[in-house]
């Protein structure tokens, strides 16, 4: 049938018509199914004389935590020791990015080095870590840390590190003067990378060799050398005959240093293969190029190979945090009192399992988004931007 110049197509033959009609079937279902549980939820809640809600959250919850970074005793509401359990994972979480990121990316540079003992050292490290269990390498470490001396046999580093059964026990900045002084320092990395690339650009661009940025990225390092010895006004921990306890200073515990050490070592070594791979996607070509330019090695793959490399390198180290931030759960198995810990412990005692359940998804939902958030900006400053 045509119809002043156009042909009626019969609905049941429109392609529009069926693709908006699916997507209205999907969420049909998908709502239904949830009605359907959400119903199911509040029969059992009826039957069993509970009902939903977050009122617990404002009771005592009468049990304490070992570590907190903000004060907390056992009479305070299981609100204020689940924040504290969220504080303790991301402190955990944003250390351990930091440091396996570190370890990752020189174990993965490692497996080109022209050194035969490092490429093989960094070769049975991956492969061992890669292929034991994290549960299990949590619990190797647990038992190294535990093997530590006490407090007054305690092993000295330095004279300014002391390692023992109650914790690690390290010098830390300390007051105003401290927080300014990490400002500085703050200041002289962000200063240095900005000159390190203006100074990298001279090089490339104009073939220059870049000795005004040179001495300027000198001038930066002694100022942060000089902020790092005197500026910081270090509080180093000392040990008390009186008290036989180490005072002053920064204490990590053997939970948390069990836990961050064994997420770091498990992490890196699949960071290491991602570096690794992204390294090798580059084409050989590339290398070619950059050393019949008279490039040394280090030149080679710190301007040429590794920011093109960053391309293939991104992506699935978005999903290493992710998965780190997940595996942190695991501190149950040490005794550490991270979100995930403390929220097992508050359903044990209050019963309300839905709600426990929904804080802990939620909280691990959001934390992983912010992440995907951050490394997908940063995905998009390295890729390939068509003209």
């Amino acid at each position: 049938m045509v119809n002043n110049g156009k042909q009626n197509i019969p609905l049941w033959r429109d392609d529009r018509f069926w693709r908006i009609a699916l997507q209205v079937l999907v969420i049909v279902i998908v709502v239904s199914v949830f009605a359907l549980l959400g119903g199911n939820l509040t029969r059992n809640l009826r039957q069993t004389g509970s009902n939903f809600g977050f009122d617990f959250l404002n009771t005592s919850a009468g049990f304490n935590i070992l570590d907190s970074l903000i004060p907390y005793n056992p009479s305070d509401p299981y609100s204020r020791v689940l924040l504290a359990g969220l504080l303790n994972s991301l402190r955990v979480m944003f250390f351990g990015i930091i440091l396996t990121t570190i370890l990752g990316i020189t174990i993965g540079l490692a497996r080109f080095s022209d050194n035969w003992l490092l490429r093989q050292l960094s070769f049975i490290y991956v492969e061992m870590v890669r292929n034991t269990p994290l549960l299990l390498q949590l619990v190797f470490w647990y038992g190294v840390f535990v093997q530590l001396p006490p407090v007054k046999e305690s092993l000295r580093v330095l004279n300014s590190i002391f390692l023992s059964k109650q914790g690690i026990f390290m010098p830390w900045p300390s007051g105003i003067q401290g927080i300014i002084g990490l400002g500085v320092l703050i200041i002289c990395a962000i200063a240095a990378f900005i000159m390190w690339e203006k100074r990298t650009k001279v090089m490339v661009e104009k073939g220059e060799s870049g000795q005004s940025q040179l001495i300027t990225l000198v001038m930066i390092g002694a100022i942060a050398l000089l902020t790092l010895t005197v500026g910081l006004n270090w509080q180093r921990p000392i040990f008390n005959p009186t008290t036989n306890n180490i005072e002053g200073g920064l204490r990590l515990t053997i939970e948390f240093t069990t836990l961050l050490v064994g997420l770091v070592v498990y992490t890196a070594a699949y960071i290491a293969e991602i570096v690794r791979s992204g390294i090798q996607s580059v084409p050989k070509g590339q290398w070619e190029a950059a050393r019949s330019l008279g490039l040394k090695s280090s030149l080679v793959m710190q301007l040429v190979v590794f920011p093109q490399a960053l391309r293939v390198i991104i992506p699935p180290l978005n999903s290493q945090y992710l998965n780190l931030a997940k595996n942190s759960s695991l501190a149950i198995a040490v005794a550490y009192a991270d979100v995930y810990n403390v929220a097992n412990t508050t359903f044990n005692q209050t019963g309300r399992a839905i709600e426990v359940m929904l804080i802990i998804m939620g909280t691990y939902l959001s934390i992983n988004l912010l992440i995907s958030l951050g490394m997908n900006q940063l995905n998009r400053t390295v890729q390939l931007r068509e003209r």
